[in-house]
């Protein structure tokens, strides 16, 4: 059986970063090289000695919304909004936090200029809403919205687009792609110089990258559907690559689950655009990446699954454990890792 608990590391609670790191490219950076076991302890500008003339490497250009709010009854309880899924023009599926203040029919006041309805409840729990208001919504959220930073991280971001890439482009993500805020455009360009081909992909990151793995034995575990587009051009640049022996590099867990999600089983990619529930996690056999840069994540999380897949299950936990003894900063605005 695939336990859950078999992902489990000890994390001292002060690895958590909590501030992003400033540059964003001084953070640390953990290489791993799977043919050799070799690890090395770098900065994250070191990048582009591992990267080469070549070689493509994948970005998603999601957006992060303001996606959370706060609304209230009419009897004055406040209600927890956070915004997952576009289902419609209006409609929209979100988390509510309590949850039983959120009955279907219930209608909730975000400001003078937002309201909406709870029309139906999903099998797992997410509330489909629609949104009343005159005008743009995403106007609107702008100003009645914040940046949903995760539960772990309890200081205020000062500047708000340090939770977003330098390459984000389309409104959609509940949460950053955040193997990406380690790139500036100074570092993009430094690689492009070199040779590397930079390919963008779209994944809107919702809950089902979070969401805790309730059931022990993993296969009873279900992933929450994300949306991802990949273009012709994108397919067509991975596909090249893969034809003439190029290394496809993804950056970040959301890329992985894109081009895992469209690749046939020799590799190659097809233009298309859909919801995708992918869950990796070993024994996995990958399809289309060659290598990976990540953060450091959550014990028991799928994304600590996905990478034990890339790179196995022990040699994972124990690339972990050295960079807690080291010090590394975990999570969201935590160091980064490439493997090879």
């Amino acid at each position: 059986m695939l336990l859950k608990s078999d992902y489990f590391y000890e994390l001292p609670e002060r690895l958590i970063a909590q501030t992003p790191a400033e540059p964003r490219d001084s953070s640390r950076l953990l290489v791993y090289d799977r043919k050799t076991g070799q690890r090395e302890h770098r900065i994250f500008r070191d990048i582009q000695e591992y990267l080469h003339a070549g070689d493509v490497l994948v970005i998603n250009n999601t957006k992060v919304l303001p996606a959370r709010m706060y609304a209230y009854t009419k009897n004055g309880g406040r209600v927890e909004v956070l915004l997952l899924k576009r289902r419609g023009m209006n409609e929209w599926e979100v988390l509510v936090k309590p949850g039983k203040k959120a009955k279907v029919g219930t209608e909730l006041v975000v400001s003078d200029e937002l309201s909406l309805t709870v029309k139906d409840r999903t099998d797992t729990g997410e509330r489909i809403v629609e949104f009343h208001f005159q005008g743009v919504f995403e106007d609107i959220l702008s100003r009645v919205g914040s940046m949903p930073l995760p539960p772990y991280i309890h200081e205020k971001l000062k500047d708000q687009s340090r939770y977003q890439t330098v390459y984000c482009k389309t409104d959609g993500s509940a949460a950053a792609p955040t193997a990406g805020l380690h790139f500036t455009p100074q570092l993009l360009d430094a690689l492009r110089a070199k040779g590397v081909q930079v390919v963008e992909v779209l994944l809107h990151v919702g809950l089902g990258t979070f969401r805790p793995v309730k059931e022990e034995d993993l296969t009873h575990h279900v992933m929450h559907s994300e949306y991802y587009c990949v273009s012709q051009e994108a397919a067509d640049a991975v596909n090249a690559a893969k034809r003439e022996g190029r290394r496809v590099i993804a950056v970040g867990t959301t890329s992985v689950r894109t081009l895992e999600t469209v690749a046939d089983e020799q590799g190659f990619l097809h233009a298309c655009s859909g919801d995708t529930s992918i869950f990796i996690y070993p024994p996995y056999q990958f399809k289309c990446v060659d290598a990976l840069i990540t953060n450091f994540h959550l014990p028991e999380s799928t994304l600590i699954m996905l990478v034990s897949a890339f790179m196995g299950r022990e040699e994972c936990l124990s690339l972990y454990k050295e960079a807690v003894e080291k010090e590394y900063r975990f999570f969201s605005f935590g160091d980064a890792c490439l493997i090879l």
